[in-house]
């Protein structure tokens, strides 16, 4: 596909590596020559310096060919310009980062006039990631597929979990939830493993299954974590706003901390509901009489990485049960990759780019089979939903009789009529199921991909 990138800052710079990775003919445009030439010895990408909001630039660009345009500036104007131009030049899809929610709720009823194929808000789209992962505070992370029916939970082994030297083949045995471990991170590498893989300390595992069940299974191996009632929140940043609404929409209570008065001032406003706290989080006697001690979640979203990291540590050091931390510096990923702050760690322009990577995989897929897409195991591997079409040579076989490829697993069949099934190799394929595999082949875009040529073995 050619796909343009306007502006290549920090979203801008993962997804130009993410999808130079994948063979898209690439091109980049900003304004700032330094970031053009640091991407174009880093990637294979053809750079324009200038305005890629300007019909002149664009053109230069390519945008009249273009099958996507993807906006993705500080600027929402500049986002929504762009792609509008471009589209008017001819470009396929189009697609706008735009942080502003007045501009988002208006997009909603206008972007087909301005013909834009897909608005992300990277703040919100952050918030609701916590959200989801302070639901379910257990998880590193948690994904959602099959309109919600089917979840798959990021874990990390300890040495005292009861799953540490277990073979998977003795879990399903032993283990009445009906769930799947479909990859393990170890040592740096992806795994999609087999029933004789012994599951050790310090692996980080994958596991599938419907909501219901996955609390069955952490149940059942006495990790389950109650409910998150109370969160502090430090930062009165924009993804605090965005979190901070969600929670107290379910009934969490929320604290938040910042020492910016005029933000405080606004935050109260507009979440009347919230404890707003003026002071500064990284003292540790305004987060002692805030209470982080009897706290059940703190979230770190100050605009600094060193104070987030800083603040994490503190709020692990006072026992609270469940602790994200935003940064944004890859750079610092794996620095705290194995510290005491590996808790949650969330960043809005991965998540940004990881939204966006998915819409271009979907439209890469010639069938458009592709539902939603996760990259996972530090993008070493990837679950991917696909809808069964009218037609499948799938349809109808017992899965021993397809001829899977040995870098993929069907981890989740979800029926049309809700039942979600963890396959055995007697269970068939139907018109209309969701099925969730799991590969470490990024090629992979269309169902039929998942079999090796021939497709069914006799």
């Amino acid at each position: 596909m050619k796909i343009i990138i306007i502006g290549v800052g920090k979203v801008g710079s993962v997804l130009a590596e993410n999808l130079a990775a994948e063979n898209h003919d690439l091109t980049v445009v900003d304004t700032k020559k330094q970031r053009l030439e640091e991407l174009i010895n880093t990637c294979d990408v053809i750079g324009v310096c200038g305005n890629g909001a300007s019909y002149d630039i664009l053109s230069e660009a390519g945008a009249k060919n273009a099958d996507l345009v993807i906006a993705c500036t500080p600027e929402d104007e500049v986002n929504i310009l762009a792609c509008f131009v471009a589209k008017k030049l001819g470009a396929g899809h189009t697609i706008a980062r735009v942080r502003n929610p007045e501009y988002e709720k208006q997009l909603r009823y206008m972007g087909d006039d301005l013909g834009l194929s897909m608005i992300i808000n990277p703040e919100k789209a952050t918030a609701r990631e916590i959200s989801r992962v302070l639901r379910f505070p257990t998880a590193l992370k948690v994904e959602s597929f099959a309109k919600g029916r089917v979840e798959l939970i990021e874990y990390i082994v300890g040495e005292a979990s009861p799953l540490n030297g277990v073979k998977l083949s003795d879990l399903k045995k032993n283990v009445r939830a009906k769930v799947l471990i479909c990859a393990v991170a170890r040592n740096g590498g992806a795994t999609i493993p087999s029933g004789d893989f012994v599951i050790e300390a310090g692996d980080t595992v994958y596991i599938t299954s419907s909501p219901s069940e996955l609390v069955n299974f952490f149940a059942h191996l006495g990790v389950l974590r109650a409910g998150v009632k109370s969160t502090i929140i430090a930062g009165a940043s924009s993804i605090c706003y965005h979190l901070a609404k969600e929670l107290i929409g379910i009934g969490i209570k929320v604290t938040i901390v910042d020492s910016d008065l005029n933000r405080c001032r606004q935050m109260s406003e507009r979440l009347p509901d919230a404890l707003v706290i003026q002071g500064d989080a990284t003292d540790g006697e305004i987060l002692g009489e805030e209470g982080i001690a009897k706290t059940d979640a703190f979230v770190a979203l100050t605009g600094l990485d060193e104070s987030n990291i800083i603040l994490s540590m503190y709020a692990i050091q006072k026992g609270v049960g469940k602790v994200v931390t935003k940064i944004n510096r890859r750079t610092f990923f794996n620095l705290v990759a194995h510290s005491a702050v590996q808790d949650t760690i969330v960043s809005a322009s991965a998540i940004t780019a990881e939204q966006i990577t998915q819409y271009v995989r979907t439209m890469n897929s010639d069938d458009n089979d592709i539902v939603t897409l996760h990259p996972i195991v530090n993008g070493l591997a990837e679950a991917v939903e696909f809808r069964v079409a009218e037609g499948s040579e799938l349809i109808g076989r017992p899965i021993m009789e397809l001829d899977l490829r040995s870098d993929v697993l069907i981890a989740v069949i979800a029926r049309k009529d809700g039942e979600i099934i963890i396959p055995s190799g007697r269970d068939i394929l139907g018109q209309g199921d969701s099925v969730i595999i799991v590969t470490t082949d990024k090629n992979v875009s269309r169902l039929s991909d998942i079999v090796r040529r021939g497709g069914t073995r006799r």
